[in-house]
């Protein structure tokens, strides 16, 4: 069973930065993309940032390209989300997810961290 364990979440001012990180045990890490997730009140869950086992091919959501990073360091089994120049709207709380398989198949975090984005 994969689990994971979120950190980094936090309140913060529109315009600052926070680094969420995600340690995942319960697989073969290196093998398995993974990816970001996010769900604000009232809204369904919504991608925002996917790295696959090659640290160099990664993708975003249209919504956060030029302000997040995903990252991964698979000596730790972590994957991070630097996300640099936050908005109100970034406002949410935010999951981990690992692929099982490759097509986005993913096992979902069913904690995440709660990040509060203030005017």
């Amino acid at each position: 069973q994969v689990q994971f364990v979120e950190s980094g979440g936090g309140f913060v001012q529109a315009g600052d930065s926070l680094r969420l990180s995600c340690v995942v045990s319960g697989l073969t890490f290196s093998k398995h993309a993974m990816g970001w997730f996010r769900q604000a009140p009232g809204m369904e869950r919504e991608f925002v940032a996917r790295i696959t086992w090659d640290p160099e091919l990664t993708s975003y959501a249209n919504f956060v390209k030029g302000r997040f990073t995903i990252s991964r360091d698979n000596a730790r089994n972590t994957v991070y989300l630097q996300m640099n120049s936050l908005k109100p709207e970034d406002t949410a709380v935010y999951y981990c997810a690992s692929d099982r398989s490759g097509y986005a198949d993913y096992d979902y975090s069913a904690t995440g961290t709660q990040v509060t984005v203030s005017s």
